[in-house]
This record gives C-alpha cells, sequence and structure tokens, in this order.
C-alpha cells in the first residue's frame, strides 16, 4: 500500500514538475546578421556559441530538450521585428539572444516585454536599454557604448589626445556611442571639434577621412561598427593621418576587426573590450574548440552569447520552471559565472556588471602566434566601467 501511495506521489509530482515548461521544450532564438556588415563579429559565430552553451550545460533543463533556432535580420529593423513576431506568436521562442543592431534591438527589447518573454542581448551597445529604456525583461550582457565611451577615452586622453573628431555610423548605436563618450572627453578635460555620419554598409571612406584629417584633431574616433570600422581604420591609414600625427580609436572594435585590418594598419589602436580569448588556459582552450568550428576567434558578442544563454539556462534550472519573471529573478540572483566571466551579476536595470578590458592592438613584431592581437592593458572593475545607480534613469533601480 505504500509503495502504491509513493508511486502515485512521484507520478503527481512528476506531472507538475512537467508543467513548469512551457510547451514542453526551451527554444532560443538567435536573431543575428549572417549577410550583413556585422556578420564577422557575430554572425554564425553567434549560433554556434548559443550551442556550445547547451552542449555545457547538457542537452536538456528541467528534464525537457533545448532547441536552439537562428535567423538573419539583414540589418533591417522591419525583418527583425517580424522575424521575432513570428517567434514569440507562432514558433515558442522563449528568449531571443545576440542581437547586434542598437535600432533593432530596442525594438525587439520592447517587444520581449509586452509578450513577457526574455532578451539576452549581446550585439547591441546602446547604454539607454539599461537606462531610461530598461525592462524587466532584459539582460545586456557584454558591453554597451557607456563602458565602451568611459574606458577608452580615459586612457587615450590620459596619453595627451585632448582634441577629437568623431566618424560615427548614422543609426542608434552610433549616435549614442559618440554621445557617450562626448560626455567623458569633456568631463575629462578635452574638447570635440567635430563629427560626421555614414550610412552603414559604407565602402568608400574617403570623404571622412578628409574631413577628419582636416580637423586636425589630436584623435580620430570611430563610432561604427564591424566592417564600416574596418573600411574607416584602413582608408584612414591610407589618406595618411597617423603619418600626420592623429591617433586613430575604434570606440568598439573586435578582434576580427583586427584581423581584417592587419596589425601593420592597426598597430596602437586603443580598444575596449568584455573578454578576449588568450586571457587564461580556460579562456585559451574554450576558444581553440570554437575556432575549430567557425576558423575565427571568438569576439566579445559571441562569448557573451554563450554565456547568456549558459546564465539562462542555469536559472531555468534553479527556478524550477521556465516563467519569465521567476527565471528573470534568479537570473539576478545567481552570480555569473562562465568562462569568461567571474563574479558578475545582473543588475535590476538588466545591466550585466562585470569587468571591462583596455587593450592595445599589437605590432606585428610583437606578435607570437595567430590570433595574438591584443595586450591587455588595464582591467577596469564592472562597479567602475558601467553607468553608477545614482546617475540612472531607469524607474527599476532602487536609489
Amino acid at each position: 500500500m505504500r509503495g502504491l501511495l509513493a508511486c502515485a506521489m512521484l507520478a503527481a509530482m512528476t506531472s507538475v514538475a512537467s508543467a513548469q515548461v512551457s510547451d514542453d521544450l526551451v527554444r532560443i532564438g538567435v536573431l543575428t546578421d549572417l549577410s550583413s556588415w556585422g556578420r564577422d563579429n557575430s554572425g554564425p559565430g553567434s549560433v554556434e556559441a548559443a550551442r556550445m552553451a547547451v552542449e555545457e550545460f547538457g542537452p536538456t533543463v528541467l528534464g525537457k530538450p533545448i532547441e536552439i533556432i537562428s535567423a538573419d535580420h539583414q540589418m533591417k529593423t522591419d525583418v527583425g521585428v517580424q522575424i521575432v513576431r513570428g517567434w514569440f506568436d507562432n514558433g515558442k521562442v522563449d528568449a531571443v539572444v545576440d542581437i547586434p543592431n542598437s535600432g533593432i534591438a530596442i525594438a525587439v527589447h520592447n517587444m520581449a516585454r509586452e509578450r513577457n518573454r526574455i532578451a539576452l542581448l549581446s550585439g547591441p551597445g546602446a547604454s539607454s536599454l539599461t537606462d531610461e529604456l530598461c525592462s524587466p525583461n532584459t539582460v545586456h550582457f557584454s558591453y554597451d557604448t557607456y563602458a565602451l565611451s568611459k574606458v577608452t577615452a580615459s586612457a587615450v586622453i590620459n596619453e595627451g589626445g585632448k582634441s577629437w573628431f568623431f566618424v560615427t555610423a548614422d543609426y542608434a548605436f552610433g549616435q549614442q556611442l559618440e554621445k557617450d563618450a562626448t560626455r567623458f572627453i569633456n568631463e575629462l578635460g578635452g574638447k570635440v571639434l567635430g563629427s560626421v555620419r555614414h550610412p552603414t554598409n559604407t565602402a568608400d571612406f574617403s570623404s571622412f577621412a578628409l574631413q577628419a584629417q582636416s580637423s586636425k584633431a589630436d584623435v580620430v574616433a570611430f563610432a561604427n561598427a564591424g566592417q564600416d570600422t574596418d573600411n574607416a581604420v584602413k582608408q584612414s591609414g591610407e589618406f595618411g593621418l597617423v603619418q600626420g600625427g592623429q591617433k586613430l580609436v575604434g570606440l568598439l572594435m573586435f578582434d576580427t576587426d583586427v584581423h581584417a585590418i592587419g596589425l601593420k594598419a592597426a598597430q596602437g589602436t586603443y580598444m575596449t573590450t568584455a573578454s578576449y580569448w588568450n586571457m587564461d588556459e580556460a579562456t585559451r582552450a574554450w576558444s581553440k574548440k570554437f575556432f575549430a568550428r567557425t576558423n575565427v576567434m571568438p569576439t566579445m558578442i559571441q562569448s557573451g552569447v554563450y554565456g547568456s544563454v549558459l546564465h539562462y539556462l542555469k536559472a531555468i534550472k534553479a527556478a524550477g520552471t521556465d516563467d519569465p519573471a521567476k527565471v528573470m529573478a534568479k537570473m539576478r540572483e545567481l552570480p555569473i559565472e562562465d568562462v569568461f566571466v567571474h563574479g558578475g551579476r545582473l543588475r535590476e536595470d538588466g545591466r550585466v556588471i562585470r569587468p571591462m578590458y583596455l587593450a592595445k592592438v599589437k605590432s606585428p613584431e610583437q606578435s607570437k602566434e595567430p590570433w595574438d592581437y591584443l595586450e591587455i592593458v588595464k582591467t577596469v572593475k564592472g562597479e567602475d566601467a558601467y553607468r553608477q545607480v545614482s546617475e540612472s534613469k531607469c524607474p527599476l533601480l532602487k536609489k
């Protein structure tokens, strides 16, 4: 009799547990750029990073399978929104990951809040996502324009780069990056002499490079990303800006950008990153496995996809459900621990507080092996790199 009762109780408990995962499946959608100017620093590598997170965690969570799907937003907001609307309404997608392009990310971030799903953002940089636009359903995992600007501007101004000229991508990310950088330049005693904006996916930067050269600014800062950054840095070098005494600064650069530009042209450039493949034995081992699948070393976007998916799955397991509110609560409660992040935490505004690294691109002579591109100059604690609670406009934060 007792045996029968125990079996009945176990069956009831199993039934309750199974009901805690919606649709008996955890489905994660990687919305990324598979065909445009952000492909190299996110794209197929982001999809692979999500798969590696699932492999590390295990094929199931709470006894239910985990599925990774992906789609190409083509760097078009309407395309990205249409994909995610279909995922949420008909595709049983629980969380959207990556989203390189701040304009698309902001639209999806708002939709995730409306549909009560989760947005795990490692691709976009706009700091407004965790400031005036903050949402209880969003995790901004890797970097933002505030941290990039603060860490990089401080270093360059300390080296004597007082006057600045911006070459800026004309969309939400580029505009926010220029705005945030201008603030820190002014606060640190520097001065912005001017700026010029360009459309994304620009091939010819000659007129922009000439305007930057004519400004005679100490520093020419590129507030853009992907192939735009690659083309801008290369062509500025061809026009002799560095030979003329101007410093080139990539406010958002990735290992893949340095690879595309080449050490000869990129050497000495300052950049800020949330991760680097060659930090320690653990990052090297993971990155070499990633390289074997993708033929590139991981960018901070791709390592962020891995980290955000892994943390999300850990939170589902700890919460005992995939209910978004309960999972987000666990994501804020649990420390963030993975190959690239140690002791990170998710703040109530959605900002992941983690160390940022000031790096300097090595010269060809300094590089000891393929992809040995960066010298880590300084580690900046997350509390010092990101926006302080006291200056935030996010109503979710208790001041």
